[in-house]
């Protein structure tokens, strides 16, 4: 049975992310595995209820994903308002349907407090990031999924053609 990946709906091309649009990740594999039956798409915002377009939000005070799971951080909105409880429920939303589904990768969008693996905002809403991953990327990471982001498609490409030879 070929590895499902589990992918941010925004890389599929769905107006989902927090302005409003998408960012499609155009690459074969992603067809490829389209046609397979591989992908399982998820907005795991959408799928705790955030409404589309929505206020900016980033991890407050340069924190990560798994301080938020922890409790030692919150994702404030661009006004202040705190949304952790929304994120984190986003979170396990994305880790029930990847079980579910048996997916054994994520391919995620980088930047985002939720899906962010490389790299997220630092909280001041300046445009400055760091290292680090978003809340959903940190679960699932945490799980045992193997989480890429949209700019490690190569990776992700080499790891799953190297799964199915196996």
């Amino acid at each position: 049975m070929p590895a499902k990946i589990l992918v941010s709906a925004c890389l599929m091309g769905h107006a989902v992310r927090y302005d409003g649009q998408s960012k499609p990740l155009l690459h074969p594999a992603i067809d490829r595995w389209r046609a397979e039956g591989r992908l399982v798409t998820i907005c795991p915002e959408m799928s705790a209820g955030m409404p589309v377009p929505r206020p900016p939000a980033e991890i407050a005070a340069g924190a990560v994903g798994s301080d938020v799971l922890a409790g030692r951080a919150k994702v404030l909105e661009i006004n202040g308002r705190d949304v952790t409880e929304g994120f984190v429920r986003a979170a396990e939303n994305a880790l029930s349907l990847a079980q579910e589904a048996d997916c054994r990768f994520a391919l995620l969008i980088d930047g985002s407090p939720s899906c962010g693996s490389g790299f997220v905002y630092d909280g001041s809403f300046s445009g400055a990031r760091h290292s680090g991953e978003g809340v959903t990327a940190a679960l699932l990471a945490g799980n045992g999924i193997e989480v890429y982001s949209d700019r490690e498609i190569e990776q992700l490409v080499a790891r799953v053609e190297a799964l199915d030879q196996s």
